[in-house]
């Protein structure tokens, strides 16, 4: 994993997921996800362009390659991470809040681990 903070990776995967849908994604639709207002998600942007990982063309918003790769891996980590406490018995939303806080943090060893016992349980 490439090392950026806690807060771009939340942004990454955002982007991400809300670019899913084909359409474009503005500042506010991100702002509107997240919670945030504007102006931190302008200044969140600003700090994503001039590190790479996005680029903003009449107002859309789209990843580079490796804003794309930081955005799948955190999007798989969730999901991932999600499904399995699900299945442990864990209520989805509270699944969802606790992916979103493990996702972070959890090493590439034990996240590989996670994912071989989950494909062969």
């Amino acid at each position: 994993m490439m090392n950026i903070p806690e807060s771009a990776e939340n942004y990454l995967e955002t982007i991400f997921v809300l670019s899913r849908d084909g359409g474009p994604v503005r500042a506010i639709d991100v702002a509107n996800a997240l919670g945030y207002s504007k102006p931190s998600v302008s200044i969140a942007l600003r700090n994503l362009r001039e590190n790479g990982h996005v680029t903003v063309d009449s107002g859309h918003i789209n990843l580079s390659e490796s804003g794309r790769a930081v955005a799948e891996s955190m999007h798989e980590r969730h999901v991932v991470i999600s499904d399995w406490l699900i299945a442990l018995g864990v209520e989805p939303a509270t699944a969802h809040a606790d992916a979103c806080k493990i996702e972070h943090v959890l090493s590439e060893q034990s996240f590989a681990a996670i994912k071989f016992f989950l494909k062969n349980a």
